[in-house]
């Protein structure tokens, strides 16, 4: 048999990232077993429909290396793929249910709905709406909401993530399949989808565990075989307490893309959030992830969101593409995050500067605290240099005799490399009887003022004769 799968995102707005976990799975498994996966747009809440989010969850899939065989874009035999051109096909399966009388029209009010709602409330008994079916029900077209008629009884099922389930009856009711304004309700629709396009996995969140009996009456009525149940547990807040929201500090994935975390990253972080292969490795290629995933190692249990791991995998990532792919692999993604002082440098130099800070960088961002300058010459700050913890020692005359024989001693050299340059900066260190953190510390904080900066003798070697030493003479007529 065939894996077929399906990501069926709504087009409400940016995309979290507990949405895109729900993409990641369905395509895991569909890519392991040579399958299928189809990306559906369920856009029939028109009031949340937010203009421009289809092409952002195009995008972000995209970015993410996550493509589908069917859907929009690509096309497929089972279009259309956006639910608010399926009218017919929903009004069509609702028409079966009518006349097996399964369905009917609901001629209730939102002003009766409410006394409804009120009469158990006064009573504290749980609000069903079967108890309130209507004795004369009107035929249904469109224009008027159309409910299921439910036959309560009891549900089992298994769920390849929770296990064996079951549930009473009392939890059944008359759900609404299609709205007034003529749309299905998600409840009727991905029911309606899934049969047509041939879905065998059933990949969503653990929210959808408690309407699981109402889906599997509906089946039932259908005469249809459901795809196996597939429940993700939360993403939680950091704390563990609750789903994770936007108030727990996470961003959309497109403020993470912005914010300079690489699609490798995010794709490693979300896929383990609440999965793992049963052994220690945390770094996982996309390749990998297809052959290890197995449904049977997602966790039952909520997973917490921890944006330390996230930035932690982040640099792991930015190493791993430079050593295994170059630098200029890795300065093809940066170049939205370079400080505007580097716009009238070459790419060359850009690498050469990539080259020496990216062991450094948690995210791509990073760059334009981290390199500003490597471009343009630095504000001189005098309390910087003679407040520095290592240097706070030294005598401002102290610090401007450093100075001079470290300019002496770099200007004499013959080759400006980072041989060269290590050598003298060692010299240096014997003839004036300094430490390293004294010494190296000077030197460092004179061409750069910056909180920190890679290794000295690669920075002047980036930096060049000419600017290296116009800094330091600049600091040293300054103290």
């Amino acid at each position: 048999m065939e894996i077929i799968t399906r990501f069926a995102p709504s087009p409400t707005g940016y995309i979290h990232i507990g949405n895109v976990r729900s993409a990641i799975y369905p395509y895991l498994l569909a890519r392991q077993n040579k399958g299928k996966l189809i990306l559906r747009i369920e856009d029939t809440d028109r009031a949340r429909y937010v203009e421009g989010a289809t092409e952002l969850i195009e995008d972000t899939l995209k970015w993410l290396g996550l493509d589908w065989d069917e859907g929009p874009i690509v096309g497929g035999p089972n279009g259309p793929y956006f639910q608010s051109e399926r009218t017919e096909i929903y009004h069509a399966w609702a028409r079966k249910l009518i006349k097996s009388g399964r369905a009917y029209a609901d001629p209730t009010t939102p002003e009766q709905l409410d006394q409804y709602r009120k009469e158990c409330s006064e009573k504290k008994i749980p609000f069903l709406y079967r108890n309130y079916r209507p004795k004369n029900m009107p035929e249904w077209k469109p224009g008027i909401p159309l409910r299921f008629k439910t036959e309560p009884k009891e549900y089992s099922w298994h769920d390849e993530v929770m296990g064996d389930m079951h549930t009473g009856s009392e939890v059944l009711d008359d759900i609404i399949l299609i709205k007034k304004d003529g749309y299905p309700t998600y409840n009727f629709a991905h029911i309606v989808d899934d049969a047509e396009m041939g879905v065998t996995h059933l990949m969503r969140g653990v929210e959808y565990l408690s309407s699981t009996p109402n889906y599997l009456a509906l089946y039932e009525a259908l005469n249809l075989t459901p795809p196996k149940i597939v429940s993700l547990p939360h993403i939680l807040a950091p704390q563990g307490n609750k789903k994770l929201g936007k108030r727990d500090g996470a961003k959309s994935v497109t403020e993470y893309r912005k914010d300079g975390i690489l699609a490798e990253a995010m794709l490693n972080y979300l896929a383990c959030l609440g999965w793992n292969d049963g052994t220690e490795q945390e770094i996982y290629t996309k390749e990998e992830l297809i052959k290890n995933f197995s449904l049977d190692r997602i966790q039952n249990s909520g997973a917490r969101y921890d944006e330390t791991k996230l930035l932690w995998l982040n640099g792991q990532w930015i190493r791993k593409i430079f050593d295994e792919q170059g630098a200029e692999a890795l300065y093809e993604r940066t170049h939205a995050f370079w400080p505007d002082s580097a716009k009238n440098y070459d790419d060359q130099y850009h690498i050469k500067v990539l080259a020496i800070i990216y062991d450094r960088l948690k995210t791509l961002s990073d760059l334009r605290e981290m390199t500003d300058y490597f471009f343009v010459d630095p504000t001189i700050n005098i309390d910087l240099l003679v407040n520095n913890k290592f240097l706070k020692k030294l005598s401002e005359a102290e610090l401007e005799t450093l100075l001079k024989k470290s300019i002496t001693k770099l200007t004499a050299l013959k080759k400006w490399d980072a041989d060269s340059l290590q050598t003298a900066l060692n010299e240096l260190l014997a003839e004036t009887n300094k430490k390293p953190a004294e010494l190296f510390s000077l030197i460092r904080i004179a061409v750069s003022f910056a909180p920190f900066s890679p290794a000295l003798h690669l920075t002047l070697e980036v930096l060049g004769r000419d600017v290296s030493l116009a800094r330091l003479n600049a600091v040293a007529s300054a103290i």
